[in-house]
């Protein structure tokens, strides 16, 4: 989904601020008291961008004083896998998590790509290591194993194939088989269990830090308070909380449930800054929060995306004995049709 087209919900501007046209992009939740100290760091990376021919990827949970300014694509991480694989420039910045630029180098490998925080790592990538998943096979001979995305290069090179939380049945599926394992997302792998119980999925128990912490009685909590309220869950929730939610998808699913379907009041049960991005563009729909924030995704900022670019840092690499079958991994994902 590309950042450039998205239709905003623009309030009034008052002329005097820098950058008035883009400021409008986010005056509902950048206060006009702040512009002023964020334009310069919008202005410069504009210009860097076009002096580097760089291109910002950012993840729907980014800040939207980033996913509606500087970002040149935006979405989920099946949406920026696929963009990065046929992204036109010579420098990726990658406003997201560490496995996410790893998945742009890997199919990018004559690319820079560049991170801002070298900290920005992620609770289920940081779950298993190559060694457990070497493990699991020797455990499970034949046994297919599916790697969620949000894993390092050093785990994907040990699997078949790659999946997100957007196609994850679909690459279940593809594969024709009775017994998957599924890793690391625990969540995640029940919730595809419960939509293909026809297919034995095996676990591994890493979670999300963000997801984990939702409980049902947050969304009952939600339902007493704003009935009616549509609720959808992303899938990396546990199940007893996807169960009590209207719809759950990854969050270009979300975003795109929300955009067609337009319900009145909408409570997104991921990570904030999903909710901030979406009313950006449809100031008609009320969000309702709860939320969790990823302590991972706010490393990223503009001042630090304006660093990465000035400097060239932080650059990411793969080790060349892992990217060839990391890629392979990443590129089969790629590779399966929705049926």
């Amino acid at each position: 989904m590309a950042a450039t087209s998205l239709p905003f919900g623009r309030s009034p501007v008052p002329p005097a601020l820098p950058l008035p046209d883009i400021y409008a992009r986010v005056s509902r939740h950048v206060p006009a008291i702040e512009w002023p100290a964020l334009a310069p760091d919008v202005e410069a990376i504009l210009r860097l961008k076009r002096e580097r021919n760089a291109v910002i990827l950012a993840h729907n949970y980014q800040a939207p004083e980033i996913f509606h300014t500087v970002a040149d694509i935006v979405g989920d991480s099946l949406a920026l896998a696929r963009e990065a694989a046929t992204v036109d420039a010579d420098v990726i910045v990658l406003a997201g998590v560490h496995f996410m630029a790893e998945t742009a180098k890997l199919l990018n490998p004559a690319k820079t790509v560049l991170i801002p925080d070298l900290r920005a790592g992620c609770s289920l990538a940081d779950s298993i290591t190559a060694e457990d998943v070497r493990s699991l096979r020797a455990r499970y001979p034949g046994v297919p194993i599916v790697t969620y995305v949000n894993t390092s290069a050093a785990v994907k090179a040990e699997s078949d194939l790659c999946c997100t939380s957007g196609n994850a049945v679909d690459v279940i599926k593809s594969l024709n088989a009775p017994r998957v394992l599924m890793i690391p997302d625990e969540f995640l792998a029940q919730n595809v269990q419960a939509a293909l119980p026809e297919i034995e999925i095996l676990t591994w128990a890493g979670h999300c830090e963000v997801h984990e912490r939702f409980t049902p009685a947050d969304i009952r909590e939600v339902r007493d308070s704003y009935p009616g309220v549509t609720v959808i869950a992303h899938p990396e929730c546990p199940p007893e909380v996807v169960a009590e939610a209207d719809f759950s998808g990854s969050t270009a699913m979300m975003m795109n449930f929300v955009e067609t379907k337009r319900p009145a009041q909408v409570v997104l049960v991921t990570e904030c800054s999903m909710a901030d991005n979406i009313a950006a563009a449809n100031p008609d729909i009320e969000f309702i929060k709860p939320c969790n924030m990823c302590p991972h995704m706010k490393r990223m900022s503009l001042s630090n995306i304006r660093r990465a670019l000035e400097t060239m840092t932080h650059e990411v690499t793969v080790a060349p004995e892992l990217a060839d079958r990391a890629r392979a991994a990443v590129e089969r994902m790629l590779a399966v049709k929705a049926r």
